[in-house]
């Protein structure tokens, strides 16, 4: 399918065609997907992000006729997924240990933790600075642990042209990460 202007496309959800909608969630999940992560944050799981992404997409269709060609669809699917992801971390805050645990993980285990979820935000924060496709690329790639095939079509690139931008994205974050002095990582 030929990628549709953006224009075009929302003339055509507007109209109800779910094969406009189909080509929406097929070329915007990754994206809103990258959002929807960066706002819940590493405690996420990716099932919580699959349903906010999938959230988004029901508004989508339900509110289909608001969306206005000459505005674009990427920010309005952005600002949606970016309020549901807020919501969904109100209505459902990620669990806090109970007292007696957090005292039994004091020390060094709990160190390593708070070093892990440090380094985890800040290398999520790197991978934002790649911007589009490279962050979804490398989201999809070692986050979700998608195929290099399905996302480089996904994206509308080829294998190699994928593996290449996964290659360099990789050698950029290295890069980032050690001039912040973390590419290491959390040390064990």
């Amino acid at each position: 399918m030929k990628p549709l202007k953006e224009e075009n496309l929302i003339r055509r959800l507007r109209d109800g065609n779910r094969l406009a909608l189909n080509h929406v969630m097929d070329n915007y999940t990754p994206y809103l997907s990258a959002v929807v992560w960066h706002i819940m944050g590493p405690a996420a799981t990716v099932q919580d992000v699959e349903e906010v992404v999938s959230d988004v997409f029901l508004t989508l269709w339900a509110k289909r006729d608001t969306l206005m060609p000459e505005k674009g669809l990427k920010p309005w699917l952005a600002t949606v997924a970016r309020n549901k992801a807020i919501d969904r971390l109100r209505t459902c805050p990620p669990p806090s240990l109970p007292l007696e645990a957090l005292v039994e993980t004091t020390g060094p285990g709990l160190d390593l933790e708070v070093e892990r979820r440090i380094f985890a935000a800040q290398l999520w924060a790197t991978v934002e600075q790649l911007g589009p496709p490279d962050n979804a690329l490398v989201f999809r790639f070692y986050y979700e642990g998608d195929r290099l095939k399905d996302i480089a079509a996904d994206l509308g690139l080829t294998v190699p042209a994928a593996k290449v931008r996964l290659h360099r994205a990789r050698q950029k974050l290295k890069r980032i990460l050690m001039k912040g002095g973390s590419a290491d990582g959390p040390h064990e």
